[in-house]
């Protein structure tokens, strides 16, 4: 059964910086289906600052098409070692807005095990050049709600130059995330997602664009001094 995985690892400046220019992942990896690698980001941190672009925090967002094809990955591969010894979480595909090419989205949904467990949402969009400055407008209000949320447990931007931009977010409940999104939540400027959105659907600020959502089965690792992100209750964690 295909599973996607998010990945962050810190990595040495050098390979960075050919990480800018290049993926590291190869396309033709056994059992891979698509892989984005992208250079993390602080969610509303100003647009000229050092948490804007962190060149040696990586975020990889990837399918495979079962488990055994990413432990392989970590296993036999360069750059999968170097992922391995980060934090990543995998996960099982629920529903997807827009389309983006590359991943396989599955025609099988899974759901959650009930309302109080966590969700992961990802979003990835290719830029319109001439949009960014009104996506910048539009979307870094947004990014503060998401950041300083109370209903979020991790969330971060990341980019690929040119003009690939994504977010990552695990929720604690799926009712969180969704009454930000609809702009019901208990937090100053609520509507703030929601009015992006509208602004969004009068002039589109991408090529593509897609908003996954996904049900966390596993974590591994830790960031920043942390792990168990999630609730180790609601996973089938694999030792």
């Amino acid at each position: 059964m295909t599973i996607f995985s998010y990945h962050l690892v810190k990595i040495p400046f050098a390979l960075a910086i050919k990480g800018v220019f290049t993926n590291p992942i190869d396309k033709k990896t056994k059992g891979l289906v698509h892989a984005e690698y992208m250079s993390a980001m602080t969610l509303g941190s100003p647009i000229i600052s050092t948490s804007r672009f962190l060149i040696t925090q990586v975020a990889v967002f990837a399918q495979w098409e079962n488990e055994k094809a990413l432990e392989n990955y970590f296993q036999n591969e360069k750059f999968g070692n170097i992922l391995k010894k980060g934090w990543h979480v995998r996960l099982e595909f629920m529903r997807e807005w827009g389309k983006i090419k590359g991943f396989k989205i599955p025609k099988e949904k899974t759901k959650l095990e009930n309302k109080s467990s966590a969700v992961v949402a990802v979003t990835i969009a290719r830029m319109k050049p001439f949009a960014i400055p009104r996506f910048l407008k539009w979307g870094r209000p947004v990014e503060k709600l998401v950041r300083d949320h109370s209903g979020t447990l991790l969330s971060l931007a990341s980019i690929k130059l040119p003009n690939t931009v994504s977010t990552f977010s695990i929720w604690k409940t799926e009712k969180e995330m969704t009454s930000m999104v609809h702009g019901h939540s208990n937090m100053p400027k609520p509507k703030r997602h929601l009015n992006a959105m509208k602004e969004r659907d009068r002039k589109d600020f991408h090529f593509e664009f897609s908003t996954l959502r996904f049900k966390p089965i596993s974590e591994f690792g830790e960031w920043k001094g942390r792990q168990n992100f999630i609730p180790t209750a609601q996973l089938n964690k694999f030792e």
